[in-house]
């Protein structure tokens, strides 16, 4: 088990959904924190609030790529590379994966046990691995210093 597997794995077992681990992992590798926004992430979990719909991780995903490319600040637009690198990990995320949908993904119906938590299957982490190192390609790919985003343009 590699060191991104095993934080993936920590979190999962810490109770983070998928959208919030994606985000976390970046933040770690950062060395920052933003309790506000992994909680905000909350209502993506599962699905698009549990409804098993679009995957967190291709939600989680866009966020990340957001921290990197996206508007912050009222006199502040959103990078030209922005659109590119949305588009580049939604098509690689459909093309991977064969669909954005959390029940098709992972060949199930129900995602949350009796009390309403959600339970995610193995598979779910092998899925995390995978996009967080496209996320990283990516970032990279269009000149950001994944990381360390205080250098970034």
């Amino acid at each position: 088990m590699n060191d991104t597997a095993f934080r993936i794995y920590k979190l999962a077992s810490s109770g983070f959904c998928c959208t919030q681990i994606i985000l976390k992992l970046a933040l770690e590798d950062e060395e920052t924190e933003n309790t506000d926004l992994i909680r905000a992430l909350n209502g993506l979990c599962g699905g698009l609030g549990s409804d098993e719909k679009v995957c967190g991780i291709l939600t989680g995903g866009i966020a990340v790529i957001g921290l990197y490319a996206g508007k912050g600040e009222p006199r502040e637009y959103h990078s030209e590379n922005f659109q590119p690198m949305l588009s580049e990990y939604i098509n690689w995320f459909k093309e991977e994966f064969e669909s954005t949908e959390c029940r098709d993904i992972i060949g199930i119906q129900k995602i949350t046990d009796e009390n309403g938590n959600i339970n995610y299957p193995v598979k779910c982490g092998e899925i995390l691995l995978k996009s967080y190192e496209k996320i990283q390609q990516i970032i990279c790919k269009y000149g950001y210093d994944f990381g360390d985003r205080d250098d970034d343009v």
